[in-house]
């Protein structure tokens, strides 16, 4: 039977030998859902402007992988350099699913969780086995791979041109109506991450994460069980890629591996993570949506917003170590420092 306890700053859910319990004061939620109200209202007030539509949908897209890639990195102690291989593993299977097959977006997608789950298991064991440089380069060197597949077996993935005719995700009759819909779902599977993971940093799984990504052997000495805490994260954290790749897939309707395997979108992708804060889900969220629009910003420019806009981005690392969310932090919790103080009588 579920009970439910209110309290003055709290609910409380109990069911059978279960305990859940949220905090409800105003300091814990306020500004977290003003930041969901202003996101949920945006698409609303472009909606007649498809392609602010599509930017801001972008933005949820990178969102989408720059959170589950902070988790891995958070809950693996290693840096992933190859996220886009789950991309593209996301975004081929489904293209290629819905071409040859004709399923529609839910079928795809259901089979895009089961690949990545099997690739990710697999792939799981390099956290294992190899550890900081080895594994850097490891997961450098298989979105490469993949993209020479792509090329090699230009039959089935269609090289440069990529794949294309791949159904669309949602068709409503209205072109602006599609993309508003879309635009919400990309939203909403971004708000859906960072929910989920900032739960889990929450618990008692963050924490030994935690323990993990500062040293695995104290880890170890106090009972956490490190490798299957790595084996889970970067297992799940690449099946939450793999599903941002089936977006991009069924959303654009084409997919192309020359786009996202690359490493000038894995520069992207990590750039969102550092500007939007290390360590920070909503940072990475934050660095999501500030990476995508000061590119669409610098393309004024011209030609030359190919060096300005990495330039500007490195000259934000130097300035803001601590990245978006920092700042947010220093001004919403002050530091204090301890001071000696002589007493004198």
């Amino acid at each position: 039977m579920v009970k439910f306890e209110f309290g003055r700053s709290r609910i409380v859910i109990r069911y059978g030998n279960s305990k859940f319990e949220w905090t409800i004061e105003p300091r814990y939620w306020r500004n977290p859902l003003l930041a969901v109200l202003i996101l949920l209202a945006i698409p609303m007030l472009i909606h007649q402007q498809p392609g602010m539509l599509t930017l801001f949908t972008i933005a949820n897209i990178y969102a989408m992988i720059a959170i589950p890639l902070s988790w891995q990195i958070i809950g693996t102690g290693r840096i992933n350099f190859g996220p886009q291989f789950f991309v593209g593993l996301g975004g081929y299977t489904a293209g290629l699913l819905s071409i040859h097959y004709g399923l529609t977006p839910l079928q795809t997608l259901l089979i895009v969780i089961l690949v990545c789950l099997v690739f990710g298991l697999v792939l799981s064991l390099l956290t294992l086995i190899a550890g900081g440089l080895y594994f850097s380069l490891i997961t450098l060197i298989l979105p490469l791979i993949f993209l020479e597949i792509t090329f090699i077996y230009g039959d089935i993935f269609r090289g440069e041109s990529g794949i294309g005719g791949i159904a669309p995700l949602i068709s409503l009759g209205s072109i602006k109506l599609n993309y508003l819909v879309c635009c919400y779902i990309s939203l909403a599977i971004a708000l859906t991450y960072m929910l989920i993971v900032d739960k889990i940093f929450r618990s008692r799984w963050g924490l030994k994460m935690a323990a993990i990504n500062d040293n695995e052997d104290v880890a170890r000495m106090l009972g956490v069980d490190v490798n299957k805490y790595k084996i889970v994260t970067f297992t799940v954290t690449s099946i939450f890629i793999g599903i941002a790749g089936w977006f991009i897939a069924h959303y654009f309707t084409t997919f192309s591996g020359v786009t996202y395997l690359p490493i000038n979108y894995l520069i992207k992708l990590l750039l969102a993570v550092i500007i939007g804060g290390r360590g920070s889900i909503y940072g990475a969220l934050a660095g999501a949506y500030f990476i995508t629009f000061v590119e669409e910003m610098v393309k004024v420019f011209g030609p030359i917003h190919y060096v300005i806009f990495p330039t500007l981005l490195l000259g934000l690392i130097f300035i803001l170590p601590e990245g978006l969310w920092g700042i947010y932090r220093k001004h919403k919790y002050r530091e204090y420092y301890p001071s000696i103080r002589i007493r004198r009588r």
